[in-house]
């Protein structure tokens, strides 16, 4: 009598095989090497699915977040000039798909207080342009900031300068005027109007801003510009605007893309993205050996019980798809928690952050190492889909030879010695 052929076969693992896989799982919860080698493999195809889902959404927040201040506080396309400074006309007013123009001086400068001397960069803006920048809104009274003379600091540089909106600062440029004393810095004497928090410490720390005119005075150049910042309404069309402009520019004219002036930067992250994935995929490998390891301690342990199946009828192909069960549930319930435990642990990653920082006076994440103030995250459901099918591909495969050798599992000797 055959059992095997008594269940229908039109879906991939039948109700018998089902059941007896299902009684093989039973002692994994019990103690002994089985139990706990099955539920390492768990853990560790859990744990791995969960690091890896974790951790690639923080590199992908990371690279949107870092792509979309830099972008906020910079254009899309750098026009300059081998000369350095040069006459900016409305050259461009003819080329489509561009939001604004801003052409600027930006310059390294020394800039002090009462309490401090540090190094700033110096970026004028012209004032009709000033709404388009991402940090507009957090500067106060925008009328004041055209005033003569005026400068706007980023938050964390006003509070190491110790100044508040109303005092006056310094800035010393690297020009040099000559008097009877010998070449001395040109500088000026500047009132803070305003205080600019970005998110990004790089820029709160470092940047200032000055209208245009106040910069042209104080390294004594009139009607000049350095640079001609393209901003783009849709960063889709950089490529397009990009040779329009390259067109209307003669070749004494550098034309650069925000993409070309930070390359090093953008293909440092995508190594670190890849070499993360590929790294803490071995988790999700290693965690596969487990469940080969506790296969094959479930055929040793269950030997009798196979010969006596394959007795009364149960073929070597049932026998296999039995074993593909037991070790398919191992591995898909461990992805299925490990992929829920990684989206919930995204989700509320900077909270838990802020909990440790607080309750342990740690500093995880420190923002003047990592540009930002807070931990970005971004799930991507497409990359999910892929380290989940990933686990899932590596957890049944890993189930296919400790199933093979179950099948072939020899009746005689294993009776005859029972």
């Amino acid at each position: 009598m055959n059992l095997s052929k008594d269940f229908h076969h039109k879906v991939p693992f039948n109700y018998f095989e089902r059941f007896i896989a299902f009684r093989y799982l039973v002692p994994l919860r019990k103690g002994g090497l089985l139990s706990v080698i099955s539920w390492l493999s768990f853990i560790g195809i859990c744990i791995g699915v969960a690091t890896l889902i974790i951790v690639m959404s923080v590199m992908n927040g990371f690279h949107i977040e870092l792509k979309e201040r830099i972008i906020g506080f910079n254009g899309h396309i750098f026009i300059q000039k081998n000369d350095k400074y040069f006459e900016y006309q409305d050259e461009l007013s003819d080329v489509p798909l561009i939001k604004f123009i801003d052409p600027n001086i930006t310059l390294q400068a020394l800039i002090s207080s009462d309490d401090r001397t540090t190094g700033i960069v110096l970026k004028s803006f012209v004032e009709e342009n000033m709404k388009h920048y991402s940090f507009s809104q957090s500067i106060g009274n925008n009328e004041e900031i055209n005033v003569k003379d005026s400068i706007i600091l980023g938050s964390d540089l006003a509070l190491a300068l110790n100044v508040i909106p109303g005092e006056d600062v310094k800035v010393l440029s690297s020009n040099m005027l000559s008097t009877p004393f010998g070449q001395i810095p040109k500088s000026k004497s500047m009132v803070v109007v305003g205080i600019f928090t970005s998110g990004m410490s790089e820029y709160d720390s470092n940047f200032a801003y000055t209208a245009l005119p106040n910069i042209q005075s104080l390294i004594g150049i009139k009607n000049l510009v350095s640079t001609i910042e393209v901003h783009l309404s849709d960063i889709a069309d950089l490529q397009m605007v990009k040779e329009e402009i390259s067109e209307v520019f003669s070749n004494n004219y550098i034309i650069r893309d925000w993409i070309e002036l930070n390359s090093s930067f953008w293909e440092v992250l995508a190594t670190e993205r890849e070499l993360m994935f590929f790294v803490l995929s071995l988790i999700i490998v290693i965690a596969a050996f487990n469940v080969i390891t506790s296969l094959f301690i479930l055929v040793q342990t269950k030997s009798k019980e196979i010969a006596v199946l394959k007795t009364i009828g149960t073929s070597d192909i049932s026998v296999l798809r039995i074993f593909l069960i037991v070790g398919s549930i191992i591995g898909t319930s461990g992805t299925i928690l490990g992929t829920i435990l990684g989206i919930l642990f995204t989700i509320n990653i900077d909270s838990l952050r802020n909990f440790l920082n607080n309750t342990f006076d740690l500093n995880l994440f420190p923002s003047e190492f990592y540009y930002l103030d807070k931990m970005p995250t971004n799930i991507d459901i497409n990359q999910i889909a892929i380290i989940f099918l990933f686990s899932l591909s590596v957890s049944i495969i890993a189930t296919i030879y400790p199933a093979y050798k179950a099948s072939k599992t020899e009746i005689k000797g294993i009776l005859g010695n029972g």
